[in-house]
């Protein structure tokens, strides 16, 4: 009873007082679809506030945790679906575009997936079975429920060059293309996506778009890609990003902004190669714990602003821009790659309000 009555004066505050006002998925209605990565607090309604504004704000989600592998087959034929379940019912309920995120990663995959019975490295023959049968089993479960899958993530180095993950040690390169054939079996209804970061890179841009020939002229059916947009405020520049945009458009595949968020804060990334363990938390790389000055919020405002004016100018190549997460409180940029940091990536405060970036992205639409 106490949840209940939460959540409908989280409801009465978030949408009456909203209910006249136009909306994200309102404003772009006619350009590309406006999504947003959701954890299962979320899709669950235990976060009420947040899951009104993915309602009100969103006609698209992305999973962020609950159907990587290590959630939905933790151990060998152990199958968790629960809050994969969740996931999409809450889609389902509010007719939302639904994206299943991710089938094939070399993160968040349990080390037995690449094991033989002895603890050895699994073969080749092996780990294509496994690969198989987790994708026959995740998007069985889904079947035309969800409109569409991330098949393969993160699959491409900086260089260019093929990421060295277990897939490509075990299997070979080929492992790309039994991905996409194994989905396209299992999930004939759905469309099939790479996503990838730091394809703003023109080495590692071209490196994705000879990956993506390769299934193309092998036959292999590939819709789209995701451009993951884990941006800052200075960087990439906004060339860079229609270059990247560009280059994508012209496989005459779909094209996604995926994961998009932009950090505030100093940028870590540059100080090491491998920065999961080895940056320890300093009051220079958190200047802001007690809230983001107003100098910073206008820096914030103006890199959201150009960024989606520049998706309207590329929106017949664009299909859909998802957000990384519903409001910075819960963003992943607060524990990662330096944990407890206070980072302001989102259009919605740590209050759940709008932040002056979200103004502006109504705006934009609605001045094109």
């Amino acid at each position: 009873m106490k949840k209940c009555i939460l959540f409908v004066a989280a409801l009465a505050v978030l949408g009456c007082a909203d209910s006249d006002k136009p909306t994200l998925k309102q404003v772009y209605q006619d350009y590309f679809k406006i999504g947003a990565a959701v954890n299962y607090s979320v899709a669950s309604g235990k976060d009420p506030d947040a899951h009104l504004i993915a309602i009100r704000e969103m006609n698209s989600i992305t999973p962020e945790n609950c159907m990587k592998w290590e959630h939905v087959q933790p151990n060998p034929g152990e199958f968790t679906f629960e809050r994969a379940d969740r996931f999409v019912k809450f889609g389902e309920e509010h007719n939302m575009f639904i994206v299943g995120h991710t089938l094939i990663w070399h993160s968040q995959t349990p080390e037995w997936v690449f094991q033989d019975d002895n603890e050895g490295a699994a073969t080749r023959d092996l780990l294509l079975k496994r690969m198989q049968e987790h994708i026959n089993a995740v998007t069985g479960r889904y079947a035309e429920r969800i409109q569409a899958w991330d098949v393969l993530n993160e699959a491409i180095e900086e260089d260019g060059s093929l990421r060295q993950t277990p897939w490509l040690r075990i299997i070979g390169e080929d492992y790309i293309q039994k991905a996409f054939e194994f989905a396209k079996q299992a999930a004939p209804y759905a469309e099939l996506y790479y996503n990838d970061y730091n394809l703003w890179k023109p080495e590692k841009r071209r490196g994705a778009i000879r990956e993506i020939k390769k299934l193309m002229d092998a036959g292999v059916r590939i819709d789209a890609v995701g451009l993951q947009g884990h941006w800052r405020l200075g960087d990439p520049t906004l060339e860079q990003i229609q270059a990247m945009i560009e280059d994508f458009a012209k496989l005459d595949l779909k094209v996604m902004i995926t994961e998009l968020d932009i950090s505030v804060l100093p940028n870590v990334w540059a100080m090491s190669a491998d920065v999961r363990n080895s940056i320890e938390k300093r009051d220079d790389l958190n200047p802001f714990p007690g809230g983001i000055p107003d100098s910073v919020q206008t820096q914030l405002t103006e890199r959201y602003q150009a960024l989606f004016r520049l998706f309207l100018d590329h929106h017949q190549s664009i299909d859909r821009v998802t957000f990384w997460g519903i409001y910075d409180g819960t963003s992943w940029l607060n524990h990662y790659p330096v944990r407890g940091r206070t980072d302001y990536p989102l259009l919605f405060n740590r209050e759940l309000q709008k932040k002056p970036a979200y103004d502006a992205v109504i705006q934009v639409a609605q001045q094109h």
